[in-house]
């Protein structure tokens, strides 16, 4: 089992910026996906950033140039440093972890977190 915490939501202003933190705990790996995923109220959840070993991160279009996903390895940390913030960023943003999570889908991650709000005001 793996345990995952979310920090770091709130209220900004559109164009701010907001660092999200998620720790892990249980039985982690260095080798498991992790995840950034959202779910704005009336939308299905989506997957926002993605961190693969090896390095490899994968992003959302529509928060490219604007997100950046880093992990700590050694502190079972992933942060998404959010930047540009934008109204339709205002979403329930979920921590997600999986030993492979396939195409980075939702229903490819079996660990998730309690999720954290951030609003992001026009």
């Amino acid at each position: 089992q793996v345990q995952l915490v979310e920090s770091g939501g709130g209220l900004v202003q559109a164009g701010g910026s907001l660092r999200l933190s998620c720790a892990a705990s249980g039985r982690t790996s260095s080798r498991y996906v992790m995840g950034w995923l959202r779910q704005a109220p009336g939308k299905e959840r989506e997957s926002v950033a993605l961190s693969r070993s090896g390095g490899r991160s994968y992003y959302l279009d529509s928060v490219k140039g604007r997100f950046t996903i880093s992990r700590d390895n050694a502190k079972n940390t992933v942060s998404l440093q959010m930047n540009s913030l934008k109204p339709e960023d205002t979403a329930v943003y979920y921590c997600a972890a999986d030993s492979d999570a396939g195409w980075g889908r939702p229903d490819d991650f079996a660990y998730w977190g309690q999720g954290t709000q951030v609003t992001v005001s026009s």
